[in-house]
């Protein structure tokens, strides 16, 4: 990713915070999407997150929004990063970013969490379960998010949002994205119209543990939010059980059963028992999940070959697209092996 401009930046400091002075960024590695720095300027740590440079897609890479939804779930139980400001002058980094409060924790990309202990490994997993729950039963219009996002036919608009974006790629096209894009519209639940905060890429990476206890203290990249169904995120959460390590951190295939982290009925049984009221997690939730995750992968492809991704292995990352898709029309061909 590009180094912001300093001289541009420490200027805008300044005129945030004049009692301070000094400044120094340090990029954070792991995201695939917005860049985001480690800033200090004088005595204050926090956290910088901008556009990428480049052509995007409209409604992409929305800053705004993560902005806009952390100010709200400030005000409530839910775990998230103060927000402290939004620029949208594009004049001083060439996009629009937001700086937020950088918060002392653990942040973990493999989901075996190596080096953690066995009880606490289950813990963090039951505790990653109680704050979604957590986040799916506030009422949008309670904290200011009555028009965060359309309510309502959730899954149709966004099979019809990811459709369009895979549609736009240049890349080659994947026969199991094909045949999802004809499945999902034909088999989506009916009667089902349960609306909370979706936070649109729930998974471990997205969280931050207290630095010594087993307990989430902070929910973040909110890039994906909207108003959608809570069982697009749960069950975009289970797919750990459901890939292997080699894609994308999961531990399918591996010896997690000894290792302390719950099983995914013992992670699923955990969010019912704190959620609202809700209809059960089925093969479409979670065929669902992974379809969305493999386009966006088909979206990181793209930039890595345009050169303006975030992270320096999205080209590395390119084949999950294909693999996120064929997980998702294995689990729509054979539920009972993934789904109990």
């Amino acid at each position: 990713m590009n180094t912001p401009n300093l001289d541009a930046l420490a200027s805008w400091f300044t005129a945030k915070l004049p009692n301070e002075n000094g400044l120094t960024i340090e990029p954070i590695s792991g995201g695939q999407s917005n860049p985001t720095w480690f800033v200090t300027f004088g005595s204050k740590r926090m956290v910088l997150r901008k556009k990428p440079d480049g052509p995007i897609l409209p409604g992409a890479h929305a800053v705004e929004r993560e902005y806009q939804v952390m100010r709200a779930l400030s005000k409530t139980d839910v775990p998230v990063p103060k927000a402290l400001w939004l620029e949208e002058d594009t004049s001083i980094l060439g996009t629009p970013f937001y700086v937020m409060e950088r918060l002392e924790g653990r942040v973990f990309s493999d989901c075996s969490l190596p080096g953690v202990a066995a009880d606490h490994r289950q813990d963090m997993y039951l505790s990653m379960a109680r704050t979604m729950a957590q986040m799916h039963a506030l009422r949008p219009e309670d904290i200011g998010l009555g028009d965060y996002g359309k309510p309502g036919n959730y899954f149709e608009r966004q099979i019809g949002r990811w459709s369009r974006q895979y549609a736009k790629s240049q890349g080659p096209k994947i026969a199991a994205l094909d045949y999802l894009i004809d499945w999902l519209p034909r088999n989506m639940p009916t009667g089902d119209n349960a609306v909370s905060i979706a936070h649109g890429d729930y998974r471990l990476g997205n969280l931050m543990f207290h630095p010594t206890k087993p307990r989430v203290i902070a929910v973040m990249d909110w890039e994906l939010s909207t108003l959608g169904h809570p069982l697009a995120d749960l069950g975009y959460c289970v797919m750990p059980w459901l890939t292997s390590p080699d894609e994308y951190g999961g531990i399918l295939g591996t010896p997690w059963e000894h290792s302390g982290i719950p099983t995914m009925d013992r992670f699923i049984t955990e969010y019912y028992a704190h959620a609202r009221p809700t209809a059960q997690l089925d093969t479409f939730h979670v065929a669902f999940a992974l379809f969305r995750f493999a386009v966006i992968f088909v979206g990181i492809a793209d930039r890595a070959r345009a050169g303006n991704a975030a992270a320096r292995d999205a080209s590395d990352l390119s084949p999950l697209a294909e693999k996120f898709a064929n997980r998702a029309v294995e689990v729509i061909e054979a539920p009972h092996k993934v789904l109990r």
